[in-house]
């Protein structure tokens, strides 16, 4: 990780003093860098870290945070990580050429070294991240997320990004075509547990750099509010989608919704389901051989579902 921190800023690098300023606020502030971890890991359960897994995890984390820097300017959002957005310190312009910058070093950091397979991997997992997004803006208007939807959803938004990764370090280490689907594989299960967990978060007490009710403020339906309202009688179901469509701006209102899933077992129900994933992707795992790689592999994988945060 101390080698790719190095090679990463040399792959961010711009002549334009402006930018550079601002790629290097983004390095500093960097976050717990899951996504490179999980290549470098894949790649050494899969066979040898090589050069071109420094590229994988580098075009990975240019273009995540190319989305990121994006997503801020879309939602308004003026913090990520505790740390002032690039739009709120730049401004929105800048914000969305930053991340075009970002976007454009991966792509031609990949062509430059004709690492395609990767390309394609990645671009795909970019593909589905946005249609996952747009996915789950179309459905929060009608607020008609049922439960598959909403695995549609973050299997497109948060395990593609985690499944590319895995799958890249499967390629770079010179895997099979089958090795790196079952890699791929491994890191979507473990997306889906990622998200569960996430989306647990809002209803809990742990601090996690969003306020506890901010999807239900931002009339995003989430598994536990989901089975809530499946296993609700007619006119609660109707009263509490009355609340999220008009009042869930108000303390009040946000409050009685997380009381009414926590009375419905949703909370258990979604602990129950993440934990599901997360067997599987043990499961997937077994099939490698024994090594330190895949006991760190492991531990990261639990990290991502006992998580305080």
């Amino acid at each position: 990780m101390a080698d790719f921190e190095k090679k990463f800023r040399t792959f961010m690098q711009s002549k334009v003093k402006l930018l550079d300023h601002i790629t290097q606020y983004i390095v500093r502030r960097k976050g717990k860098q899951m996504r490179p971890m999980f290549v470098f890991l894949t790649a050494g359960v899969s066979g040898n870290i090589s050069e071109s897994t420094y590229r994988g995890a580098a075009l990975i984390e240019l273009l995540h945070t190319a989305t990121l820097v994006h997503d801020d300017v879309v939602d308004d959002a003026n913090y990520r990580r505790g740390f002032f957005s690039i739009n709120a310190l730049w401004k929105n312009k800048i914000a969305v050429l930053v991340g075009d910058y970002l976007l454009s070093r991966g792509l031609l950091l990949s062509v430059d070294n004709g690492d395609f397979e990767l390309l394609k991997i990645v671009s795909n997992a970019v593909q589905e991240m946005s249609e996952g997004e747009l996915l789950q803006i179309s459905k929060a208007r009608k607020l008609d997320i049922t439960e598959e939807v909403y695995y549609t959803i973050i299997r497109q938004k948060t395990a593609s990004l985690i499944a590319s990764c895995c799958a890249v370090g499967a390629a770079t280490s010179g895997s099979s075509e089958e090795n790196i689907e079952k890699m791929r594989l491994f890191g979507e299960k473990v997306g889906m547990a990622f998200q569960i967990k996430d989306d647990l978060f809002d209803y809990g007490e742990d601090v996690v750099g969003k306020p506890v009710g901010i999807d239900i403020k931002e009339k995003k339906m989430t598994l536990p509010l989901i089975y809530a309202l499946q296993n609700a009688t007619w006119i609660d179901k109707k009263k509490i989608i009355y609340k999220i469509r008009n009042k869930s701006e108000h303390k009040a209102t946000i409050n009685e919704i997380i009381e009414f899933v926590k009375k419905s077992g949703g909370l258990e129900y979604a602990q129950k389901i993440m934990n599901n994933y997360y067997q599987e992707a043990l499961t997937l795992l077994e099939n490698f051989p024994e090594s330190p790689f895949k006991n760190s592999l492991t531990t990261l994988v639990t990290y991502t579902i006992e998580r305080k945060k």
